[in-house]
């Protein structure tokens, strides 16, 4: 039977736990049905793509606009990963969802440029659905606009080259898109809620995302809210392709 491949690329222990939970919570996902690959340790660098149905990548404190020589060697090997399976991806149109580092990690591979002009700080923005949106089976029926968790230091400047446009907001002009049919980024957190925010604020709190003296703020903004919206899409996607052998 095939399985979802979750990919992940936190060094830091607590947040990926939780990152991954929360996956496979509000993605309602069997973890039966779930093959975990922690990137950034350099675990089976060779993707076979035939042994599953469908592949979500999720954040990473990393960021690819970084010079190479403020690299991580984890960090360097999360990149040369990724590049290796964006060329199966992208030719096969295989189903993928990037979230945040997924996200810039495949928007960096199809040609966008990468840059700080566009980082959203840690909290929720309104996500507004485009008319290409509306069309598509994750956000189709969604209220527009919707929030969402965000939280990037670096985001991409412009659509990559033949994808379309899916959401946007004031502040990101590039929230989502797609590339050919089933290859799908996100610059917002559809796998985040309240407690999984509560485990990134905490654990990066000296990572540059904030001033470390407003960590207890954000945490005070966050509490009590709900993205459902946002959730809905991982769900979608998901539901989707899981009962799918062929694309």
């Amino acid at each position: 039977m095939k399985k979802l491949l979750i990919l992940q690329m936190r060094p830091e222990d607590e947040p990926t736990e939780s990152e991954f939970d929360t996956i496979v919570r509000l993605g309602e996902i069997d973890k039966d049905l779930v093959h975990r690959i922690r990137v950034e340790k350099g675990e089976e660098p060779d993707v076979d793509l035939d042994n599953y149905f469908a592949i979500i990548a999720g954040g990473s404190p990393f960021d690819v606009s970084s010079p190479p020589e403020k690299k991580s060697d984890a960090q360097k090997k999360v990149e040369s990963f990724f590049n290796q399976l964006f060329n199966k991806v992208v030719q096969n149109d295989f189903p993928f969802l990037g979230a945040c580092s997924g996200n810039g990690l495949l928007g960096n591979y199809l040609g966008s440029k990468i840059s700080g002009t566009y980082g959203e700080p840690i909290g929720t923005v309104m996500i507004q659905i485009t008319q290409a949106g509306e069309k598509d089976d994750l956000l189709a029926g969604l209220p527009s606009p919707f929030r969402a968790f965000v939280g990037h230091k670096e985001a991409c400047d412009t659509l990559p080259p033949n994808a379309v446009l899916l959401a946007t907001s004031a502040t990101c002009p590039v929230q989502m898109f797609r590339i050919k049919n089933n290859i799908y980024a996100t610059q917002f957190h559809p796998e985040a809620d309240e407690g999984e925010y509560v485990v990134r604020i905490r654990a990066y709190k000296h990572y540059g995302y904030f001033p470390p003296e407003e960590a207890d703020t954000l945490l005070r903004e966050i509490r009590g809210v709900k993205t459902p919206y946002s959730h809905e899409i991982l769900r979608r996607f998901v539901a989707k392709y899981k009962s799918k052998t062929s694309f």
